[in-house]
């Protein structure tokens, strides 16, 4: 894959470019996560009865949180491979080279025979485009918020940086959106035909992403770096030789981050099924928790280039922690206003400010020539443990039908993350010292 553009090392990138990298920065980024979460949300609300039909209830939820478990299981490769081509090669083809394997993966998800029709062979085909998914994803947030940051002034790194971060929840929202209409159809209608359409759409939202990638130049300092000398061989054995400490410290903060959205966006969700909870009133929450982060992610960025990165994620994490202990109440209460209230402050504040300083936060660890791969495997590494949440917590859990493994395993996750936050002392806020 070829450059179409590129900044001259040396020279400041024009405001009009700088805006289309925001721009595609977060168009790629919103439909990678809709790609991605789109399997998540359908994956115990549709998927298990398709694909896992000879399971009791719990048998085929928890085997939906495994084939969830197994896109991430994949990141951390992808973040590898990616992550030596885009130090190597350039930000901006890997970007373009994600988002390709993402919705190839989730359009062929829309076409797989199920259970019913091709029997284990169904199961075995999806669990592989999952991992394909956790391929392409494993690349593509550092890759995401490393081309906006690395366009960004030092002093406005977290409000840069909040543009690609916000794709997640706006793919979160409209994903969960989607699969909230298409559950409205006939019963009979919807495990045919209906769920297939939303990873069918897929295939056109990716055309559009491609083309507007394509059409942004490279990063700037990525350019620059090349220029000044050549880039390391082996860019993840140079990171894990020489930043074991940072590579560390921002996975367990990852960790966290990844853990607010394995318990409050799979595991409560599903746990609240259990209890009889009303799933539309359930998604209503989701949707708005999503969409109420996609509007606070540029303050809660803009504050981190204000008050200092560690200041505000450790905030984020303290407001789930405060939330996840009522959360299993709210959400099986039958209010729509509680259910909606524990999306809105766990997503849409908490995870919003740990999302809107996390990112400039790790992109200032690790230098320009290995900085892709050190973004990639060090959020993947995290990412992948927190995958694991729903799974363990559920197993813990049996059919005792309690939430309480699941919160405790977010509340041991959430203090030991702000302990490797306030651990790490790099430059912050102003590109001073926090």
């Amino acid at each position: 894959m070829t450059f179409t553009k590129e900044v001259s090392p040396g020279v400041r990138p024009r405001d009009g470019m700088t805006r289309r990298v925001l721009v595609a920065g977060t168009i790629g980024s919103t439909i990678e996560w809709y790609d991605f979460y789109l399997y998540s949300t359908a994956s115990t609300l549709l998927l298990g009865p398709l694909f896992f039909p000879q399971q009791s209830a719990t048998a085929a939820t928890l085997a939906g949180f495994a084939t969830y478990a197994a896109g991430f299981v994949a990141r951390p490769l992808g973040g590898v491979v990616i992550g030596h081509f885009g130090d190597r090669i350039g930000r901006k083809s890997m970007l373009v080279l994600t988002l390709m394997i993402m919705g190839v993966a989730t359009l062929l998800v829309g076409v797989l025979p199920t259970y019913a029709q091709a029997g284990a062979w169904a199961p075995a085909l999806l669990v592989t485009l999952r991992v394909l998914q956790g391929i392409g994803i494993g690349g593509e947030w550092g890759g995401g918020v490393l081309m906006t940051t690395e366009y960004a002034p030092a002093h406005r790194r977290g409000l840069f940086s909040s543009g690609a971060a916000a794709g997640f929840p706006l793919g979160l929202a409209g994903s969960t959106a989607v699969v909230a209409l298409i559950t409205r159809l006939p019963r009979d209608d919807l495990l045919s035909w209906g769920w297939r359409v939303p990873f069918l759409a897929s295939g056109l939202l990716v055309v559009v992403g491609v083309f507007v990638r394509r059409g942004v130049a490279e990063s700037p300092e990525f350019l620059r770096g090349r220029r000044d000398g050549p880039s390391p061989r082996v860019p993840v054995a140079e990171v894990l030789r020489q930043r074991p400490g940072p590579v560390a410290k921002g996975a367990l903060a990852s960790l966290g981050l990844a853990m607010i959205v394995s318990v409050f966006s799979v595991y409560l969700p599903a746990y609240a099924a259990g209890h009889g909870a009303d799933r539309d009133r359930v998604l209503t929450g989701m949707v708005a928790g999503a969409l109420v982060e996609a509007a606070l992610l540029p303050v809660f960025g803009a504050l981190s280039d204000r008050f200092g990165r560690r200041r505000v994620i450790v905030f984020g994490y303290a407001v789930c922690a405060l939330v996840a202990l009522p959360a299993p109440l709210w959400l099986t209460s039958g209010s729509t206003a509680q259910t909606v209230l524990t999306f809105t402050l766990a997503m849409g504040v908490g995870h919003a400010a740990v999302y809107g300083g996390i990112a400039a936060f790790m992109v200032e660890q690790f230098p320009t020539r290995h900085r892709y791969s050190a973004l990639a495997v060090t959020y993947q590494l995290g990412a992948t443990l927190a995958s694991f949440g729903p799974l363990i917590a559920g197993a813990l859990a049996g059919s005792g039908r309690t939430a309480g493994p699941g919160i405790s395993i977010l509340l041991g996750t959430l203090t030991v993350a702000a302990l490797a936050v306030l651990a790490t002392r790099r430059p912050g806020a102003r590109g001073g010292r926090e």
